[in-house]
């Protein structure tokens, strides 16, 4: 059983979902992330999403874009994510941590070396944003030799076809994004979650995480009454954005309030 399918099965039992933060590695400068990841864990973060800086993020809103953009100013790379995950470790053997980005650094990589070079730093899942499940099959074979978990991401208009050819692939979770547009953008329409849920889980055999427009407590508590897990992105980098590495106390201060949320949801 991999570490996130471990985490999962814990929450389960107490009864509660998986919170999941995401920050993009190497802003606002690569040797502030490791601390960054830290203080998300000190939150109550039960799995980390670590962003892979990419030129062109199609699927990420202007406040990601920006972190993108700082970290390449300093030439981050995929093998420094790999490193930044490395370094983590030291201190942290057990919180599962997801690489996100797009595929052509881990086509630049090859597939092979990427996922072999993964699984020796400790990363636990990779979702490529713009690999659809119709071209992932050479990524999702050498993931999955490397005992690390395929994630795919989910959206409103995902047709029912594709959602069985993603059910056949993802390991670990699947992440619905829960609204059409980019990161940090629009405006949560519940009732439309809580419908769309349920015709994924029908379809799923793994838990079903949520992100794409949660901002504060109050909507990841929502949130989290209908999905396994809450995801949360650009809320957090816009933090970083404001306060650089100094950050590090308010992302934990914000996760503690949000991981209270949730839990007094089940309450």
């Amino acid at each position: 059983m991999s570490r996130i399918q471990t985490v999962f099965e814990r929450l389960r039992e107490q009864g509660k979902q998986a919170l999941i933060p995401f920050i993009t590695a190497g802003d606002p400068h690569p040797a502030a992330t490791v601390g960054l990841m830290h203080a998300l864990v000190a939150g109550g973060a039960d799995i980390v999403e670590l962003g892979v800086p990419f030129s062109d993020p199609m699927a990420d809103g202007p406040v990601i874009q920006r972190a993108s953009e700082r970290a390449l100013a300093h030439r981050v790379s995929l093998r420094d994510v790999l490193d930044i995950v490395r370094d983590f470790r030291r201190k942290d053997s057990h919180t599962p941590v997801v690489l996100m980005g797009y595929a052509n650094p881990i086509e630049a990589m090859g597939y092979h070396a990427f996922a072999t070079a993964a699984r020796e730093v400790g990363v636990d899942g990779a979702l490529t944003v713009d690999m659809p499940p119709e071209e992932a099959e050479a990524l999702v074979a050498a993931l999955v030799e490397a005992g690390i978990d395929p994630i795919f991401l989910l959206a409103p208009t995902t047709p029912p076809a594709r959602v069985d050819a993603v059910a056949r692939m993802v390991r670990g979770y699947a992440y619905y994004v829960s609204l059409k547009g980019v990161t940090g953008a629009g405006h949560l329409d519940l009732a439309d979650v809580e419908q769309r849920l349920g015709e994924l889980r029908s379809r799923l055999a793994v838990p079903v995480g949520v992100g794409f427009g949660i901002r504060d407590a109050a909507s990841a508590q929502a949130i989290s009454r209908l999905a396994d897990a809450v995801v949360i992105g650009s809320r957090l980098v816009q933090e970083i954005e404001q306060n650089g590495a100094d950050a590090a106390p308010r992302l934990t201060a914000l996760l503690r309030e949000i991981r209270t949320a949730m839990d007094n949801s089940r309450a």
